[in-house]
């Protein structure tokens, strides 16, 4: 069977190598004669991986001792409540961000909670030479004191990536799914930072939180056990039975980008994907991609076809190569190619040579 090359935006591909091992052990988990899906998540067993998956995530990311790790359930969206439900008690306003989908659904959800007289938004992107640009507000002498200031560094639909920070006099909330470990951050910077794993961590169903001690002090709205971030921390990550597989893959995960050199390390992998697909796009007229160079997501690589009416051949002819999951978000159509971590050079190198060759055979 030929290599099929997995551009799933989410759940998208792992690294073969932890799958492969972690195919290896599913039966029989660290000599146990049973999967790790099968242990107590409070045996030593798996306290263990627990407490190396923090201490590997804290070194690959250099988090602070003055923040909490928290592997959570439910996903990104899982976290668009939490945040409002754990921080924006005894009337709190935060204000959002918002440069995509993903950065307006979070907004959303805080409006459907707490009421649009608690949340505030700007919307920063606009068309610039008909491209998406992202332009930063300019926070000086604010006349509202917000509680936290929210953004999406990668819009997974938009193709849109903010490399810069946010310069707030608030803390600042990140929502990283479908950006964290592509290159260093300073944690720092950052009041939390939270990420669905299915991207470039694990499967579904298991989420990071990143938060700095201090911010647990904000008023809350009486959040549900399960997502208080305060009975989180106090039990180590298992006041309830947790995704234990979910987390034995994103330990592993972790621990393959350990082998690789680290964050930095895949930083420079990722640039050169990145590049090489974008310059493919830029050469050939066949293509266009609307997002300004400096915002240009190396994660989700969307593109379009001039043609649209090859779309489905393009689509189809794709497949038959192993290149699979090409297809646009349904908001705005087109292609999209995810990159993540896991995505070999390999992988693009492949998609661009189809690319060349696809536009060739269909050029006048």
């Amino acid at each position: 069977m030929s290599t099929v090359y997995n551009f799933c935006a989410g759940p998208a591909m792992l690294p073969p190598p932890v799958m492969a091992k972690a195919q290896a052990e599913l039966l029989d988990w660290q000599g146990q004669g049973v999967s790790v899906m099968e242990v107590s998540h409070r045996g030593a067993p798996f306290i263990a991986l627990a407490k190396t998956s923090e201490a590997d995530l804290r070194e690959l990311m250099n988090i602070p001792d003055n923040y909490h790790v928290l592997f959570m359930h439910g996903g990104g969206r899982g976290q668009f409540a939490a945040v409002v439900n754990n921080f924006l008690g005894n009337n709190g306003k935060a204000l959002y961000l918002l440069s995509g989908q993903w950065s307006k659904s979070a907004a959303d959800e805080a409006v459907r909670l707490v009421g649009e007289a608690h949340v505030d938004t700007i919307e920063i992107v606009s068309k610039v030479n008909g491209l998406n640009q992202v332009t930063l507000p300019e926070f000086n002498g604010p006349a509202t004191q917000y509680r936290y200031v929210h953004y999406c560094p990668n819009e997974t639909v938009d193709g849109i990536e903010i490399f810069e920070e946010i310069n707030a006099p608030w803390p600042v909330i990140a929502d990283m799914s479908s950006t964290i470990m592509s290159r260093p951050v300073d944690v720092s910077k950052f009041g939390m930072i939270y990420a669905g794993a299915q991207k470039n961590i694990g499967p579904s169903g298991l989420s990071i939180v990143i938060v700095r001690k201090d911010l647990l002090q904000l008023s809350a709205i009486n959040p549900s056990s399960i997502m208080d971030y305060r009975i989180a921390a106090a039990h180590d990550s298992m006041f309830n039975t947790p995704p234990t597989f979910a987390w034995y893959l994103a330990a592993e995960v972790f621990k393959w980008l350990q082998q690789l050199g680290g964050v930095a390390a895949i930083e420079t992998q990722n640039k050169q994907k990145a590049e090489l697909l974008y310059q493919c796009i830029d050469e050939l007229a066949f293509y266009k991609n609307g997002v300004a160079p400096q915002n240009r997501s190396r994660m989700n690589v969307t593109f379009q076809l001039q043609d649209e009416a090859l779309n489905k051949d393009f689509l189809a002819d794709a497949e038959a190569l192993g290149l699979v999951a090409l297809k646009g978000h349904r908001i705005v159509g087109g292609m999209r190619a995810s990159i993540y971590n896991a995505m070999p050079l390999a992988g693009v190198q492949k998609l661009v040579d189809f690319m060349r060759a696809f536009a060739e055979k269909h050029t006048a």
